[in-house]
């Protein structure tokens, strides 16, 4: 199984058993990089041997009365990287090209908390774009992640083949039924 956007670096001592794995000593970690400088920051840390992940979704743009679907950072601005503190050069990270910064807590990197990288790494496909929509069920809870209702909780109400979704919003407390794109919406565990 090919793991998207992810490379095994020289630093891997053996073959980790599911895509994403990290050994025992190994975190991910968040690379905040500079504005629209991630492809060029993932390019750049992987030159240097890191293995990276950075999860995509489809984006419509529109641009001069035409409309196109361009791949686009799920996190603009950030992409995740495996290190081992103790034995990687991690401050070479905030040196390279199209990188701001490791996220950091206090004077160390800050890791992602386990499990995280590795669900997105499972919920993408071979380009490194995240299908949420296939975790969709009906009935169940998400969060809106696009338009006017942006980081607002909803019910799913109905899917169907062409990749719309029908939710329920509680809006002044009647539920108003909103119809937007199948990866506009993530569900909640």
């Amino acid at each position: 199984m090919s793991v998207p956007n992810l490379s095994r670096s020289a630093h891997d001592e053996g073959a980790q058993s599911q895509p994403g794995a990290v050994s025992d000593s190994e975190r991910w970690f968040a690379v905040h990089t500079l504005p629209f400088a991630e492809a060029r920051a993932e390019a750049h840390l992987r030159r240097q041997g890191f293995r990276t992940f950075q999860p995509k979704r489809h984006k419509t743009v529109r641009h001069a009365r035409r409309l196109s679907t361009v791949e686009a950072p799920f996190f603009p601005r950030y992409l995740f990287t495996v290190l081992d503190l103790a034995r990687h050069q991690w401050r070479s990270v905030n040196g390279t090209f199209g990188v701001s910064r490791l996220v950091m807590r206090g004077d160390q990197p800050h890791p992602v908390p386990r499990g995280v990288v590795e669900a997105l790494i499972e919920a993408a496909d071979a380009r490194g774009i995240l299908q949420l929509a296939r975790k969709l069920q009906v009935g169940s809870p998400v969060r809106l992640m696009a338009g006017p209702f942006a980081e607002q909780l909803a019910i799913l109400n109905n899917l169907d083949d062409s990749g719309r979704v029908r939710v329920l919003l509680d809006i002044l407390g009647r539920q108003v039924a909103i119809s937007t794109g199948a990866n506009d919406v993530l569900p909640v565990s």
